[in-house]
């Protein structure tokens, strides 16, 4: 990897951002020699520029930043550290140094399920319930999600809300397990929402309607 050290005297600029999360945490300060701890040890490291030495995030606190990742930017002096906090970032106690709430959007969730449902499909362990369904073949994954909207429909009309959240994540489970065996992702269903969002989509699907561009 090549960072220019020599542009500010000797030091990067380096933004640190939770990698599960993807909040940015905090911005330290590296010489080469913070570079080569960090990597080494696996511990952030910084170079202090008020004591004019190098320091280890979580040294005293014992709130480690354990390094994931290492990226540079496009002109070679900026780098980007991925990394998992073992408590708050800041010094005085909060997550972040902008004292904001580290916590990860929930929605990000569907993602990591999605990557772990496309793996299922690769491996195919045995036990799994998921392999079954894909084993069962499309009509039945496509039956199943219909099972579970119909469940999600009854609660929606007389059960309560947290029967309904219930039944409703049954039914976005299976419907990701059946975009998955189609070679989709829950990303396409979101693409689509995105574009239908656009105040002139509507025009332009008619348009392309009248063209003779759809069905």
């Amino acid at each position: 990897m090549l960072i220019d050290f020599e542009k500010m005297g000797g030091l990067v600029p380096a933004i640190i951002q939770d990698a599960k999360t993807l909040n940015v945490l905090m911005l330290g300060f590296m010489n080469e020699e913070a570079y080569r701890q960090t990597c080494q040890t696996g511990h952030v490291t910084f170079w202090s520029r008020s004591r004019q030495c190098l320091w280890t995030k979580g040294e005293t606190s014992g709130n480690f930043l354990d390094l994931v990742s290492i990226q540079v930017d496009c002109d070679n002096d900026t780098l980007l550290i991925k990394a998992h906090p073992q408590g708050p970032t800041c010094h005085k106690g909060t997550d972040t140094c902008w004292g904001e709430v580290n916590e990860a959007n929930p929605m990000m969730f569907l993602t990591e399920l999605q990557d772990f449902i496309e793996r299922r499909f690769e491996e195919m362990p045995e036990g799994s319930y998921t392999t079954k369904l894909f084993r069962d073949g499309v009509n039945k994954m496509a039956q199943k999600v219909g099972e579970e909207a119909l469940e999600t429909v009854i609660e929606a009309t007389n059960g309560d809300n947290e029967h309904l959240v219930y039944e409703a994540s049954d039914m976005l489970y299976h419907l990701i397990v059946l975009l998955t065996s189609k070679g989709l992702r829950i990303e396409n269903i979101a693409e689509e929402l995105h574009r239908r969002h656009d105040p002139e989509w509507d025009k332009l699907r008619r348009q392309a309607k009248a063209k003779g561009e759809m069905k």
